[in-house]
């Protein structure tokens, strides 16, 4: 056509293309010449989807979590795009190993190649750059930590290490002016040097040709087409792969970043891993200096150092077995303290609790974020307000030293201190009471065993009485319980206390009756005689406000109170943290409508 052989006149475009095609391929296609362009194009893929990520998302403190929540969760084909750029990120790192591996065996940085395999050390080291500074972006509790673990390791780094921090964070601490530094090195500094850096690699690569073992068995081909069609194979397969995962689960997005909330389970992501192991065998004093710097610094440098100085020493009789050896070594030794962190990490309780959390917290912002909607002050306020998320921190801080919750500390911990107060899981639930008043369970661990009431008037009374109950005393004694739980009002027996509203009225009649429960409780009535907790609305939601307020309270114990601090008048809880506990206990967290959740 006229058109094309216009445009061929004016760029030379056919000769380019030509030139490209029929570039020769010393002993004819191979599936080892793959990497190189499998690398290519993933990094086509990274820079396309990064361009759309980026319309959508907003790098500020208050707005990175909430717009990588909108891509994921609200933009079409959101969660599609980003996990493509997420596992496209990860599937980079293993092809470029692999790509290095193909070097290295091959010989390919000898000379006249050195200053390409140097440029190909300079983009192994510039992607990786890459995937540390994207970790951040999300500002997820998950990055947010790990990235305060990898920026605290540069400051180990003698004179200016501390300095190089500050720069790198923007500041004495972690915030919005590290997020918007990592945005601009992730999207704009470290791209443009990959570029700068492949136009380089490639164009050596042409003018110095593949490298071939000799003696070659095949004859050399042009790159057209077999070479082409493998590598169009390769890509293909490199893609399939990353949209299995991608399918699977997807990538990630945790609880936004609160550095209020510390995070155990901070780790890198899985290819730096090693270094975090690595960094574990170094603690301590050495002589004059940190141990941390040998494994933070000096190994890693060293190790840097000879990868660059390969072609040098690849010139000497036995350079290329040393390189090859020592790539080997290098492969096999990060291969082994990856999983001996993975094993570590298995096995470590705080680790997995953290995680748990993690996953709760992450799954929690979400349906709140739906159900709401995120306010201006971002979505970490979210949670900070949110009972579900805060109950069992402050239970943990501040209760699990002596109470438990079913068996643990609310985080799904057991606390080192051995439990001397009762479980509060389900109290005040027709179970809960039921278990009190089991002559067999009421001095146990989970009522009022460790405390000095376990042979107090009340287990005296149980385990005397209630053994010797008649069929119809046990049947009294089952609505007593009936009506006593009803007086919290749980939500999670609502229906039932509906349902049995006669049993409950009978059940109120015996506890100001028959049993004799008035004798030493307050309920619905005045009784100066009272001596032990008021019944009136037991384990009702102002009931344990007031109970956590001050145990000591006359309502309640008194000058009897075993020990259990007032919280409220000790200002050891303000009163928001001490409804959001007495709501997690209850079971009284928001809980959106199904068909909102959905929308």
């Amino acid at each position: 056509m006229k058109f094309f052989d216009w445009l061929d006149g004016r760029t030379g475009y056919r000769k380019i293309i030509h030139e490209a095609l029929y570039e020769n391929v010393p002993g004819g296609a191979r599936w080892r010449y793959v990497w190189g362009s499998t690398l290519t194009f993933t990094l086509a893929v990274q820079f396309i989807t990064g361009i759309f990520l980026w319309m959508a998302y907003s790098p500020s403190s208050q707005t990175a979590w909430e717009s990588v929540y909108y891509i994921q969760n609200e933009m079409t084909g959101g969660w599609l795009l980003r996990g493509i750029h997420h596992f496209t990120a990860q599937a980079m790192t293993i092809l470029l190993v692999l790509h290095l591996m193909q070097v290295i065996i091959d010989g390919a940085y000898k000379a006249p190649r050195e200053v390409n395999f140097w440029f190909g050390v300079a983009l192994l080291f510039l992607v990786l750059g890459l995937s540390l500074t994207g970790y951040l972006l999300p500002w997820d509790q998950k990055g947010y930590w790990a990235t305060k673990v990898a920026t605290n390791i540069m400051a180990l780094t003698p004179i200016i290490g501390p300095a190089l921090q500050k720069i790198l964070i923007g500041g004495a601490d972690y915030g919005h002016h590290t997020l918007t530094r990592f945005f601009a090195l992730h999207a704009g500094v470290l791209p443009g040097l990959i570029i700068v850096l492949l136009v380089g690699h490639i164009y050596l690569f042409r003018r110095h040709g593949l490298t071939a073992k000799e003696p070659r068995r095949r004859p050399d081909a042009p790159f057209w087409p077999d070479q082409l069609l493998k590598d169009a194979v390769a890509c293909l397969a490199v893609l399939a792969v990353i949209m299995v995962f991608v399918l699977k689960g997807g990538a990630e997005l945790g609880a936004p970043a609160d550095p209020s909330e510390p995070f155990a389970a901070a780790r890198p992501e899985w290819y730096f891993l090693f270094l975090f192991q690595l960094l574990e065998y170094f603690k301590g004093q050495y002589g004059f200096f940190d141990a941390p710097i040998v494994g933070a610094l000096i190994l890693p440098g060293l190790i840097m150092l000879i990868l660059v100085l390969m072609p040098i020493v690849g010139k000497w009789r036995l350079g290329h077995r040393f390189n090859l050896s020592f790539t080997v070594a290098l492969l096999l030794g990060a291969a082994m303290l990856t999983a001996i962190a993975v094993r570590h990490d298995a096995k470590d309780a705080d680790y997995n609790a953290s995680l748990r959390t993690a996953h709760r917290d992450s799954e929690r912002v979400k349906v709140l974020a739906r159900a709401r909607g995120i306010p201006p002050s971002g979505a970490a306020a979210l949670l900070r307000e949110d009972a579900f998320a805060q109950g069992p921190r402050i239970f943990a801080r501040n209760c699990a030293s002596c109470h438990r919750y079913d068996g643990h500390d609310g985080l799904a911990q057991v606390p080192s201190d051995p439990q001397s107060a009762p479980d509060l899981k389900g109290f005040a639930s027709r179970e809960w009471i039921a278990g009190m008043l089991d002559p067999a369970r009421i001095s146990s661990s989970n009522y009022f065993g460790a405390t000095k009431f376990a042979d107090g008037k009340m287990a005296k009374w149980v385990k005397r009485n209630v053994p010797k109950h008649t069929a119809e005393q046990q049947a009294q004694m089952r609505q007593i319980v009936i009506a006593l739980s009803a007086e919290a009002q749980l939500k999670s027996q609502r229906a039932l206390d509906e349902k049995d509203s006669a049993e409950i009225k009978a059940g109120r009649e015996f506890i100001d009756g028959d049993v004799a429960c008035t004798e030493c409780h307050k309920f619905h009535k005045e009784n100066e005689e009272a001596t032990a907790p008021d019944l009136t609305g037991y384990g009702s939601r102002q009931w344990m406000i007031d109970f956590i307020t001050n145990p000591a309270h006359e309502r309640f114990y008194g000058k009897r109170s075993d020990r259990m601090p007032a919280y409220g008048v000790e200002k050891m809880l303000d009163q928001k943290q001490i409804e959001m506990v007495v709501d997690w206990l209850r079971g009284d967290w928001f809980e959106p409508d199904t068909d909102l959740v959905s929308k």
